[in-house]
């Protein structure tokens, strides 16, 4: 049997607000935007939960259950920072990393307790290095199975270790509300209820013919899961099919300028991502929304690259053949896909393309190590 690790950071996008903004702390905090607007939250915090706010809750709703809170647009650049610096010190101890999300880690600890000691009390030297090295709390579950160690890993949050002993993941999960299985949402939850099943135990004793009858093979996957079966195989190496970056406004814009000074932004940060991967794109897309929810997309096939100036050159292109009406636009976004892997070859006479990859990498590693706003690529470079 394996041992695994599920490593769930505690309101992540708050916990990284609070580290850029100390004032933020012990106050609640709403990530999401602007609390009049179309939004929804995107996370909040322990003391805001306190008033019924939740994650996906519209924005509005959220200002109406609490007026008081602080609400923020957040800072997506420096969340993926932390979650990728988190991630290589996670690579230091586990032979096998899985980042499910980009606050969640799923961590392979099978045969590493002659290295490390014991699963829990490893687990707490992980969870305390995670803190004084980064200052971000996390909660971690550890189970024989990915199922299992997720469920466990939100039972005594924030910052709780969970463990399941092997054989005991029935009993476990029997008391806990059927909801606590992943998968089950809002259109799975009122039918099972209405069927009388209130708890896990109710599904594990349930027949597998009758759940399966009733959900097709969800209904099975959810007979083996409320059974403490579940998958142990961890996955790496996923490979991007494609990066997309879009913004939906507080207002309808129609000053051409500042939509392609927001578009500019949008291909800063989603070249920042093809190089982080040392990917490079030979499909440009753009996709406008208008304020009568028309929506647009175009596309075009290029050469392979990673280079912004490159990018933003077809991308002002094609929204300036697309934005030909007289209405505003409530969405613009961009995106690239045909994904190739970028290997850089030692090249013995060096030209300006090979100076501006270069730098694209050197810009690359200066925003990873200190953040995606310090250092900038000028607008006026590319114009």
């Amino acid at each position: 049997m394996k041992t695994i690790f599920h490593l769930d950071m505690d309101a992540f996008f708050v916990s990284v607000e609070r580290i850029l903004d100390p004032s933020l702390e012990g106050k609640p905090v709403i990530v999401g935007g602007d609390p009049h607007g179309r939004g929804v939250v995107a996370a909040c915090s322990y003391e805001a939960r306190q008033f019924g706010l939740h994650s996906a809750m519209p924005i509005r709703t959220a200002f109406r259950l609490c007026p008081q809170g602080v609400y923020l647009h957040g800072h997506g650049k420096e969340y993926g920072r932390f979650s990728r610096a988190v991630k290589r010190h996670l690579e230091r101890y586990f032979p096998i990393v899985q980042q499910a999300s980009i606050d969640e880690f799923y961590l392979d600890f099978t045969g590493c307790e002659k290295i490390y000691g014991e699963p829990v009390q490893f687990a707490q030297k992980l969870q305390s290095e995670i803190w004084e090295k980064f200052h971000l709390p996390g909660s971690i579950g550890i189970a024989s199975n990915k199922t299992i160690a997720k469920i466990a890993s939100d039972f005594k949050k924030p910052r709780g270790i969970t463990f399941v002993p092997i054989g005991k993941e029935k009993e476990f999960l029997a008391p806990l509300p059927i909801e606590r299985i992943p998968g089950i949402g809002k259109a799975t939850f009122p039918m099972l209820r209405s069927r009388g099943f209130k708890v896990v135990g109710d599904l594990a004793n349930a027949s597998p013919d009758y759940l399966s009858a009733l959900l097709g093979k969800f209904g099975t996957d959810l007979w083996e899961k409320a059974n403490g079966k579940g998958n142990d195989i961890l996955v790496t190496g996923h490979e991007r099919k494609s990066i997309s970056k879009e913004t939906t406004f507080d207002k309808d814009l129609v000053s051409k300028p500042k939509i392609e000074a927001i578009l500019f932004e949008l291909v800063s940060e989603a070249c920042q991502l093809l190089r982080n991967e040392n990917w490079q794109t030979s499909t440009v897309s753009i996709k406008l929304r208008y304020t009568d929810f028309v929506t647009l997309t175009r596309a075009k096939t290029i050469e392979p690259t990673d280079d912004d100036k490159v990018v933003f050159e077809i991308v002002k292109d094609l929204f300036e053949k697309s934005f030909n009406r007289r209405v505003g636009i409530r969405l613009i976004g961009i995106h690239l896909s045909k994904l190739n892997h970028f290997t850089e070859q030692c090249i013995l006479f060096e030209d300006n393309g090979t100076i501006r990859k270069r730098m694209l990498r050197a810009v690359m590693k200066i925003r990873d190590k200190y953040g995606f706003e310090s250092i900038r690529i000028g607008k006026t470079e590319i114009d």
